[in-house]
Order: structure tokens, then C-alpha cells, then sequence
């Protein structure tokens, strides 16, 4: 697969092009309109979510770095980040039910071993309902870490490289 095209800025910050300023004016442009101009914003439930709001602003500060802090992605962007609170909060409900299992084991031999095994059992159910939750919750983390990755990227492969040609129309019409 060819490699993303860079942007304009980077072509600018390296200061050496084969391109001329022309291809570069274009390519600016280009990627100034796939951009709707309007600045990411939160949402009320991710303002509202304190590990959400975390994550949002370190998402939209390193959005802003490569500008794609646009409001384009904002639904993506909160998605996002209030599933990662999401898990994060299954991954802390397991790790309690992981504790009171241990809590269990130490006192295994002050109850019937049927007790035991039974309260062992429903702690071991919830264990699994919390991996699956969390393995759930990773998943669509991570398909929408690779569908905005690659929605940037198809952003940048879809700037031309080159400045269309313009046909000169008297040159078309003696050549036949």
C-alpha cells in the first residue's frame, strides 16, 4: 500500500520540495476544504465524566497539533472518549471482584466448602461478564482508533500531488 501523502506543512517544515509553489498553494487548499472550520467541541456527557474529560482534552490537544481539531470528528472524539471511561470502569469493577475473591480464599476454612465453592462460583461468573465487557469496549476503542486513523489518512492520500492541468482549448482544437 503507497504511503499517505505528507501535508502541506510538513513539505513547508522540511524546506526542501521537488514541488513547486503552485502544487503546494493547491495542495493547501485541499486540505483547508476537507475541514469544516469549526473547532472540536465536547460534549455534555463527556464534560460531565471526569476520566472522559480528561481524555477528550488530551485528544483534541493532540488533534490541534496536526490540525484536525475540527468539529468534523467531534462525534467520533466524544464517542471515544467516554468509552475508554467506560472500560476503564469495568477494568476498576473487576479489579474489586478480583479483590474479594482473594478476601474469599483467605477465609475459605471458616465456611463449608459448598458455601465456598458457591460464592467462589458467582464470583468467578462476574469476573467473566466484566472481561467480556472490557474485551467489548477494547474492541470498539480500538475500531475507532483505526477508522479515525485512517479517515485522516484517507484525508491526506485524497489531496491531488499535482495541480490539475489546465487544457488550453485552441491548442486542443488545431491539434484535432
Amino acid at each position: 500500500m503507497a504511503r499517505p501523502a505528507k501535508p502541506a506543512s510538513v513539505i513547508k517544515l522540511e524546506g526542501k520540495s521537488h514541488r513547486t509553489k503552485k502544487e503546494l498553494r493547491t495542495r493547501e487548499q485541499v486540505e483547508n476544504s476537507l475541514l469544516s472550520g469549526t473547532k472540536l467541541k465536547e460534549s455534555e456527557e463527556v464534560k460531565n465524566n471526569p476520566k472522559a474529560h480528561q481524555e477528550f482534552l488530551r485528544v483534541k490537544k493532540l488533534l490541534a497539533g496536526i490540525d484536525k481539531s475540527d468539529d468534523l470528528y467531534g462525534s467520533v472524539i466524544n464517542r471515544y472518549c467516554l468509552t475508554l471511561a467506560e472500560c476503564s470502569e469495568f477494568e476498576e469493577k473487576r479489579e474489586r471482584t478480583q479483590e474479594l475473591m482473594d478476601k474469599l480464599e483467605m477465609r475459605s476454612d471458616e465456611m463449608e466448602f459448598t458455601e465456598f465453592l458457591k460464592l467462589q462460583d458467582g464470583l468467578a461468573k462476574q469476573l467473566i461478564s466484566y472481561d467480556k465487557q472490557i474485551q467489548a469496549k477494547r474492541k470498539m476503542l480500538f475500531d475507532i482508533e483505526k477508522e479515525n486513523v485512517m479517515t485522516i489518512a484517507s484525508a491526506l492520500r485524497s489531496i491531488p500531488k499535482t495541480p490539475e492541468k489546465k487544457n488550453n482549448a485552441l491548442k486542443e482544437a488545431l491539434s484535432g
